[in-house]
């Protein structure tokens, strides 16, 4: 307990200071998300991995990325995994609209070129799958959860195929990514979504936390299958994910 007090005591004046200073650099590098090559990708790259270590967090890189275009699938554990990859690659994400009304997050989400979804609403898909194709022909990189939120620790959700239609549609390859959280060798279950648990109290349970190791994985990329199709994607990748989870499909 005593030490967790203290570590909140350091990292939180850190991070503060870390938001703002991020916040003052996006203006203008920022200006309409991060594309591949420019100054701003390496902003967003640099920023993410210096706001994780507020928080103890280093990051891994296991596998390779693709080259831009691509779109990115991963499992959806915790609010840093937007953060985490964007450590390793900067891509557009796909997000819930509620994070688009958030004081300061949401103005950092929108300077990250993030896609703003309303869940649940059929019509927001369609414009949200648009948009995420028009980026991809654009030559910039998506990134979602097929999941379509947070799964507790331990779990992996079915993935929502019709997502997948976005990268086909652009004809851009679509690469699973699986992100664990590691201390000392061992699944970092803690640090996730407890049953109920608010954001709030979450961010301060991390915060007075060990150190430990995200780790993100880049997968090999699924491939088309006019017999199975884009349902055939989704659980292809969903399998490998779960693989480097160790998780049963």
């Amino acid at each position: 307990m005593a030490l967790g007090v203290l570590r909140c005591a350091w990292r939180i004046p850190l991070m503060l200071l870390v938001v703002v200073g991020g916040c003052l650099a996006a203006i203008p590098l920022l200006p309409r998300g991060p594309r591949p090559g420019t100054a701003g990708a390496a902003l967003l790259r640099n920023w993410s991995r210096l706001f994780l270590r507020c928080f103890g967090v280093r990051v891994k890189r296991v596998g390779e990325p693709l080259h831009d275009p691509v779109m990115f699938v991963a499992n959806h554990g915790s609010w840093m995994d937007i953060t985490v990859l964007h450590a390793v690659r900067p891509a557009d994400f796909v997000a819930k609209a509620e994070i688009g009304r958030w004081p300061l997050v949401g103005w950092m989400a929108r300077r990250g070129g993030t896609i703003f979804h309303r869940r649940g609403n059929n019509d927001s898909l369609a414009a949200v799958m648009a948009v995420m194709s028009e980026r991809l022909r654009d030559g910039r990189s998506i990134a979602a959860f097929p999941e379509g939120g947070t799964a507790p620790a331990g779990t992996l959700k079915t993935f929502h195929a019709r997502i997948l239609q976005a990268a086909l549609d652009a004809a851009a390859p679509v690469q699973p990514v699986a992100l664990r959280y590691l201390r000392d060798g061992q699944p970092a279950t803690d640090m996730l979504f407890s049953k109920g648990e608010s954001f709030l109290h979450n961010v301060g349970r991390v915060l007075a936390t060990r150190a430990l190791t995200a780790e993100v994985h880049f997968l090999k990329p699924v491939v088309f299958d006019p017999e199975g199709g884009r349902r055939r994607m989704a659980e292809t990748a969903r399998a490998e994910i779960a693989v480097v989870l160790g998780l049963a499909t």
